[in-house]
């Protein structure tokens, strides 16, 4: 019987993507108008300064994912002021993330129907705490979330056991009365498989895994709309006293 639901954030409960390339573009008139810097030029420093940071910090470690750790490193090799443009660039940035992004169709009303199942529903997402906060308040989800597992409060990152025995704990259940939900098949499908729990990769478009791909240990599901995860966790069992409802 399930009990508990687990969402991943980005490009799962809504689009990353879509909001990442808006944030860019704000960010790229920024240096223009405020740095004296083009916008390739830019692109190309912030994929460099990323690069260097991930190599420093390694990659199972949650400041890798700050936006004020990135551009305070790109306009010190710029010899650029931080203040006050290191604050400026990232409320630009995730400002306009968010104002360019919105839930994932059908992403609310399925998260109301687990509510009314007496599902409860938890969040597991790589990233800075804070900003997760932001995007689920932002959103509309936040009503509906019991608790949240970031990498920052993991100390690891995805697929990493630690952080979905993390999510485990917090659900208060036993690994297969969990279900996982996820755009990343190797984070989120293969890693809550490998934990025991019930992967399922959310892959609105229909991307195959590579062929190098790690397969998942145990079974997962793959969805393409939220509509098709309340029946799914059905077949996995719920309570009498909840089909009642």
């Amino acid at each position: 019987m399930i009990r508990e639901v687990i969402f991943d954030i980005d490009n799962t409960l809504y689009s990353y993507d879509r909001g990442h390339g808006e944030g860019m573009k704000a960010l790229c008139n920024y240096a223009g108008e405020q740095l004296g810097v083009d916008a390739e030029e830019f692109m190309e420093m912030v994929k460099k300064t990323n690069r260097e940071i991930t190599d420093r910090l390694g990659k199972d470690n949650a400041s890798i994912h700050s936006r004020s750790i990135r551009f305070q490193n790109l306009l010190e090799k710029w010899e650029k002021p931080l203040f006050p443009h290191v604050q400026a660039m990232y409320h630009i940035y995730w400002d306009t993330l968010l104002k360019a992004s919105g839930p994932e169709p059908g992403a609310i009303a399925c998260m109301q129907e687990l509510k009314a199942m007496g599902i409860r529903i938890g969040i597991g997402t790589d990233m800075t705490a804070m900003m997760q906060y932001e995007k689920l308040t932002a959103f509309g989800f936040a009503p509906y979330i019991s608790h949240i597992v970031t990498s920052q409060e993991a100390g690891v990152e995805k697929p990493h056991p630690e952080f979905m025995k993390l999510c485990i704990k917090k659900a208060n259940a036993r690994p297969e009365e969990c279900v996982f939900v996820g755009d990343n098949f190797k984070k989120d499908a293969c890693g809550a498989s490998a934990c025991g729990m019930h992967g399922v990769w959310y892959n609105p478009k229909g991307i195959r895994p590579s062929e190098e791909a790690e397969k998942p240990a145990g079974k997962y599901k793959e969805i393409g709309h939220f509509d098709e995860l309340v029946p799914y966790i059905r077949t996995l069992g719920v309570s009498n006293a909840v089909l009642a409802e």
